[in-house]
């Protein structure tokens, strides 16, 4: 049986967002790629929008090295259905729905070797949506080692939080070793915050405790159950939610206060993962880290090795990441998507089409 290159009647042009800076989508029609040696034309089905896209790219052009936009299709959080490949894919077929891991490496360094394409210093290294077309378009052209193909029990929609978001969470509770002995500080409730309290949960902790001064965010964490206790960021709230502070904490907030937050309430001999793009810390480094002998990790995104890792957790424990997804609007209202996205009170937004052959 010959196994077929292309899904039937591709079209040749498609809608693509692209973001000038300003709080601007730029909404445009562009051709459809071919897909080249290696590479994989993916229809989208969801691509949701990262916080990091909104801090450094829609307000206004802030990124520098990895974080410069090229004037590019934006949407670093793809999932789709392939629906065409080029000579040299021997993996990927089409049909295959595919989560797409957002940075492509070399595939030569020591980093993209162990699968931390997102730490590859190569000139070479370019993330979608950053320096090359992300996907905020009907198609994206990926290459077939980005590729991650989705088990038949989680959506599209969950590929996209995974392909970002929960990758993010997850690397950063393994990280720090999260067990049932543990408790767990989450500061900052947005999607990111959300996934940790999720995942952290599904590792076997059985108390988070999550901080953010949105109060709609706290009750959104509480509904969703990724946190059993949702507190402001004081001290005195703290303290009467969990006297005595917690084994491991993860910051997503961002912001020094949040960061220094999660430091000051971490017990001693405690662990700490600091996700949250951004901010500045100052810490009283003898008082809050080296007496109190915490480890700190820096986390960034994730691994390919760890994400499918966590595509094998998701689809085992049945935990659905786009439970975290309060609004969706389709590709003709990218703005609005952005929009709403930029408001910080609610969860993840997702910019989605119909899942049609």
């Amino acid at each position: 049986m010959t196994v077929p290159t292309t899904a039937p009647a591709t079209p040749t042009t498609m809608r693509a967002a692209y973001l000038p800076g300003g709080r601007v989508v730029d909404l445009r029609e562009v051709p459809v790629p071919d897909p080249a040696h290696g590479q994989v034309l993916v229809a989208m089905r969801a691509s949701t929008i990262c916080g990091s896209d909104l801090r450094a790219i829609y307000r206004e052009h802030l990124g520098e090295g990895p974080e410069a936009y090229q004037d590019v299709v934006g949407g670093h959080e793809p999932s789709g259905r392939v629906v065409a490949v080029g000579p040299g894919v021997d993996r990927i077929r089409v049909g295959d729905r595919v989560v797409v891991y957002h940075i492509s490496g070399c595939g030569q360094c020591d980093d993209c070797r162990r699968g931390y394409q997102i730490s590859c210093s190569s000139p070479l290294r370019a993330a979608y949506g950053w320096q090359r077309d992300g996907g905020h378009a009907d198609h994206l052209l990926a290459e077939e080692r980005d590729l991650l193909v989705l088990p038949d029990s989680l959506t599209y929609l969950d590929g996209a939080c995974v392909a970002c978001g929960f990758g993010t969470a997850y690397e950063a509770v393994r990280r720090i070793g999260v067990t049932g002995a543990d408790r767990l500080l989450v500061v900052g409730l947005g999607p990111v915050g959300l996934a940790a309290g999720l995942l952290a949960q599904a590792l076997g902790v059985r108390t988070v405790v999550g901080v953010d001064p949105s109060s709609e965010r706290q009750e959104l964490a509480l509904r969703l159950g990724a946190v059993t206790t949702a507190t402001d960021p004081t001290d005195e709230a703290f303290e009467r939610a969990l006297p005595g502070g917690v084994e491991t904490a993860v910051d997503c907030s961002g912001s020094g206060a949040g960061q220094l937050f999660a430091l000051r309430h971490t017990r001693r001999w405690g662990r700490v993962a600091l996700v949250g793009e951004g901010g500045h810390l100052s810490v009283d480094v003898s008082e809050h880290v080296i007496h109190q002998q915490l480890t700190i990790h820096g986390s960034w995104v994730t691994s390919t090795v760890h994400m499918a890792e966590l595509l094998e957790l998701l689809d085992r424990t049945g935990l659905h990441p786009e439970v975290v997804v309060t609004d969706t609007r389709p590709i003709t209202e990218a703005d609005e998507a952005y929009r709403i996205a930029d408001s910080g009170t609610h969860g993840k937004v997702g910019i989605v089409w119909p899942d049609t052959p």
